[in-house]
């Protein structure tokens, strides 16, 4: 039996059928993320806060804004008592000086901190972290010259620790008690790092290895050479901070003169 032969043409629409069908599937990848994404019910601003904030009559809380409230009260819980050991061993008038300011400022701060979180129901720590504690314990045990040079280092280290959560949270927080808070926060952690800086014990590049690493900090002394190994050069103290926030009644009493 004789093959057919090939009807002309059939090729031809055959190739231009799977064109066809090529583009038709393009076409429709194309179109259906469009169509899905304009056939969902708009969202309102409510349903766009993350799970973690939740609206109070002071505007929305966030998780990081509770973190904040809780590290205010947690360091006043130990830089308090470190600032009450610098007045009672301190061997400078520097150190005294900067013990002072942090009684003073974190005497105010924990009692902002704790307004702030009865308005807004949240509970807080009532001890220090456990480094915190090793801190201190490190205070207690220190005497003379190095005493004064592990309270400036420690001390300072925590407070550039802070120094930029504080920031953070001033910068995007909705919450107008933690932006006030924020305020005064910053107010008394720039004052505390301005008077342990004045001590002339702090050293810088410690200080510099340590808040890379955001680890322990490294003992005074050890590793590069700097100028705060050898011997202090203090510096006149800047004047106590004004706390313009909240009014002036619930601000500490003057520092008589540091």
């Amino acid at each position: 039996m004789r093959p057919r032969p090939p009807v002309k043409g059939r090729g031809i629409f055959s190739g231009t059928g799977i064109i066809i069908s090529g583009l038709t599937a393009t076409l429709a990848a194309l179109i259906f993320p469009v169509w899905s994404y304009t056939d969902q019910p708009k969202t309102t601003g409510a349903s766009v806060l993350r799970a973690d904030t939740y609206l109070t009559q002071y505007g929305p809380l966030s998780a990081q804004d509770r973190d904040f409230i809780t590290k205010v009260r947690l360091a006043g819980l130990w830089e308090l008592p470190a600032g009450q050991l610098a007045q009672e061993k301190g061997t400078t008038a520097a150190v005294r000086t900067a013990g002072r300011h942090l009684v003073d400022g974190h005497t105010f701060l924990d009692e902002r901190v704790r307004d702030v979180a009865g308005k807004l129901g949240l509970g807080l720590p009532n001890e220090p972290t456990d480094q915190q504690k090793q801190w201190l314990d490190t205070l207690k045990s220190a005497q003379g010259e190095d005493f004064d040079r592990q309270f400036a280092n420690i001390v300072r280290l925590a407070h550039g620790r802070v120094f930029s959560v504080v920031a953070e949270v001033r910068a995007g927080t909705q919450n107008s008690l933690v932006r006030s808070l924020a305020d005064d926060a910053n107010t008394t952690v720039l004052d505390h790092i301005q008077v342990l800086e004045a001590t002339g014990y702090v050293d810088f590049a410690a200080l510099a290895r340590d808040l890379a690493a955001s680890g322990t900090p490294t003992p005074p002394g050890s590793g590069l050479p700097s100028a705060a190994t050898g011997s202090p050069i203090p510096v006149a103290p800047p004047p106590a901070p004004s706390y313009t926030l909240p009014p002036a009644a619930s601000s500490p009493p003057p520092s008589n003169g540091s």
